[in-house]
């Protein structure tokens, strides 16, 4: 080894102070300010035909504060020294990387450089086989499409001596401000490796694997950012966090160790409802606390079947970036590729780029104004087994089709972050079947009803520990008052109907009938509360001369209803959420509806009145407020893209304030009108005139 090699493998040539960059603006690290990124991802053959000025120019016209470029790992972009790296085939004497840097550097484009640690060619492989994972037979494990490649193991040296060394090379050549990592850590379920090294590990699906994992994401993350900083005290290392409601892996216990959240949520494919990305920012909201989240926009066609070089459709990719910046994320836009041959793309995101540059101040948020929190339940993700062998992610997503049919204002909340300090600004709490929740989070939820707070659960919530142990009774059966009967009851047939005992609140709407639809799953309890909704059990569905009951009434109930001081408890035995996801059934919807605005007592801080499909995001901003119409109403909505536009007509909104008559100016951002606004006592009242695609109401307070 060189006296070069030496420096870079060692460090000794960043310490720190030596290539130190002054502090950002407002002593912030950049990336805290920063507000719109790009990423060109390289291929190969890229050395060779990209051009460089082409790109930069391009991005540049987007206003962006940084890009990303392909550095190494798999394979470098650059000239680098360290064994093993592979170098592009077609590199020669060019330095891609470098050249595409500086260029960028010279723009004012802050440049932070990709890494994938997830592959190495085979000379990796032959020179140190501990480098990667193995199947249970001992083979190592190759890229399915690029079976020349093999898969690293993240617990073994490659992950803390090898990658740390590329990380210092780059450093050491150019004038890079952050890392980021391609495809980990991730957030599914932990990878199963039978290496010599993982073999000791235990079960892949147990609690303690489960830990070790988490452990070791902590200790690369923390390596790895440490080395980024080695040169500049602003630098940062930046993981793949995507996944949304899909999510295992603790983000909570992330995002306490990182600066920037990234969410590699590039599009939706097949069944995936539009909202998916906004649920994606919501989830990283819960953790992040107003701290960097950036959402990865694919332009290219990233469904199935995937056209990895075709544009997407402007209309899909424009709501995914409208979603991103809604619910407080940073735009970044792809493209995969040096030489596209298609350019439909760099329109969409030129466009929508300017825009947000223009309007900057109004996507800088403080606050979310919601008062609903809705509880977000990894380890249920990752600990429970659904009956029917069913997603785990369609209770909260049932719910969450609700929430968005009745212009809800909520935010997610971590499972582990119900402390009173992130409570106290909720009104309600809903648990969409959140299985699994450990006894002092059960405690939790009881302090905060003590404390006022009003309380929704369905079915399985609190049924077991936080890792997957059936409780002989829900953590939470005493809070709600009632007794488990029996095991969990599925439908013969028809599923479950409830008989309308008594008259409430939450049956407002659903007069004609004596029964409603229950749900497909219930757990059968008994309760002292009075009767509102009560269970008519499943009978069969054919043949025609079967269906009938032949037990019209029980005292079983299909709701469970309370107040208790300033709270109000409603608890669903059966799937209610999951059932309405996946029927689309409106009287499920208007049951949830109903008993959620029952627990708020009718009081939300913003209602928005009007026709259409809309999804709603209001922050507290510097200037005042911003309240973000996400305009839903298309045949695309749950599922494949969209592909066109119907703008939907006025909505009339109204937001409470602390000081209603300070209201300078109501602006519509998208149309750039101002909007005339009446102040009476605390509240304003608009009308936004019409929603294209997506609208933002921004209140500028005098």
């Amino acid at each position: 080894m060189n006296r070069r090699d030496f420096l870079i493998t060692t460090g000794a040539l960043l310490k720190p102070g030596l290539l130190g960059a002054q502090p950002s603006e407002h002593g912030k690290p950049w990336y805290e300010t920063m507000r719109r990124c790009g990423q060109t991802n390289f291929n190969e053959r890229d050395p060779e035909v990209l051009d460089i000025a082409w790109w930069v120019d391009y991005w540049a016209s987007l206003k962006l504060d940084a890009v990303l470029l392909s550095g190494g790992g798999i394979m470098a972009f650059y000239p680098t020294k360290i064994l093993y790296h592979h170098k592009s085939a077609y590199l020669g004497s060019h330095d891609l990387f470098g050249d595409f840097t500086k260029a960028a550097k010279q723009r004012g484009i802050r440049v932070v450089a990709r890494l994938d640690c997830n592959y190495a060619y085979e000379e990796a492989f032959k020179a140190h086989p501990e480098w990667f994972e193995r199947l249970e037979n001992g083979e190592p494990v190759r890229h399915n499409e690029s079976p020349w490649l093999y898969k690293t193991c993240m617990y073994s040296p490659y992950f803390t001596e090898q990658m740390p060394a590329i990380i210092r090379e780059i450093n050491s050549m150019y004038d890079v401000d952050g890392f980021f990592t391609n495809g980990w850590p991730g957030t599914g379920r932990a990878p199963v490796c039978h290496c010599s090294e993982c073999r000791g590990y235990g079960d892949a699906r147990s609690p303690e694997y489960y830990q070790h994992h988490l452990d070791r994401v902590l200790e690369i993350w923390k390596l790895w950012d440490s080395t980024a900083k080695q040169k500049k005290w602003d630098s940062v290392y930046v993981g793949n966090l995507g996944g949304g409601i899909r999510a295992v892996t603790d983000v909570r216990k992330i995002a306490g160790v990182a600066g920037w959240f990234n969410a590699d949520h590039q599009g939706r494919s097949g069944n995936t409802p539009i909202w998916d990305c906004a649920q994606q920012g919501r989830v990283a909201q819960s953790v992040m606390k107003g701290r960097t989240i950036t959402n990865v926009t694919g332009s290219y066609s990233n469904s199935h079947p995937l056209w990895r070089h075709t544009s997407k459709s402007p209309q899909e990719a424009t709501m995914w970036m409208a979603q991103t910046t809604a619910s407080g994320m940073v735009p970044w836009y792809h493209w995969l590729g040096g030489a596209p041959e298609d350019h439909r793309w760099e329109k969409t995101g030129r466009e929508f780029f300017q825009w947000i540059a223009a309007n900057q101040t109004h996507f800088v948020n403080n606050e979310s104004v919601a008062n609903i929190g809705v509880v977000f339940s990894e380890r249920t993700n990752g600990f429970y087994n659904a009956p029917g062998g069913s997603d785990t992610t369609e209770f909260l997503q049932g719910l969450y089709y609700a929430l968005l049919e009745g212009r809800f204002l909520f935010d997610f909340v971590h499972e582990n972050d119900l402390t009173p300090a992130t409570l106290k600004k909720y009104a309600a709490l809903l648990l969409p079947n959140v299985a699994t929740l450990s006894d002092a989070q059960c405690s939790a939820l009881r302090q905060y009803v003590t404390s006022g707070g009003s309380l929704l659960g369905t079915f399985e919530t609190s049924r077991y520990t936080e890792w997957g142990v059936k409780r002989a009774r829900p953590g939470l059966a005493d809070l709600f008052g009632f007794e488990v009967t029996g095991d969990v009851q599925g439908p013969n047939g028809n599923s479950y109907y409830a008989r309308i005992e008594s008259p409430h609140a939450i049956l407002q709407g659903l007069d004609g009938t004596k029964v409603l639809p229950g749900a497909e799953y219930r757990l059968p309890v008994t309760s002292d509360a009075g009767l509102v909704l009560s269970v008519v059990p499943p009978y069969p569905a054919f043949p025609p001369e079967m269906v009938y009951t032949k037990t019209p009434r029980t005292a079983e109930p299909a709701v469970i209803l309370r107040e208790r001081g300033a709270s109000r408890l409603a608890w669903f035995p059966g799937d209610v959420d999951r059932s309405f996801w996946r029927s689309d059934n409106g009287d499920l919807s208007l049951l949830l509806r109903n008993t959620i605005n029952w627990l708020l007592k009718e009081r939300q801080p913003v209602t928005v009145q009007g026709d259409g499909m809309v999804e709603i995001f209001a922050w507290k901003t510097d200037p005042g407020y911003a309240i973000h119409l996400l305009n839903y109403t298309n045949p695309n909505m749950l599922r494949g893209w969209f592909r066109d536009t119907y703008p939907i007509g006025g909505q009339r909104v109204r937001i409470r304030l602390p000081h209603a008559g300070a209201m300078k100016e109501v602006r519509a951002l998208r149309s750039g009108k101002v909007l005339q606004h009446r102040a009476s006592g605390n509240t304003v009242e608009f009308l936004v005139p019409e929603v294209r695609d997506y609208e933002i109401a921004a209140l500028t307070i005098a």
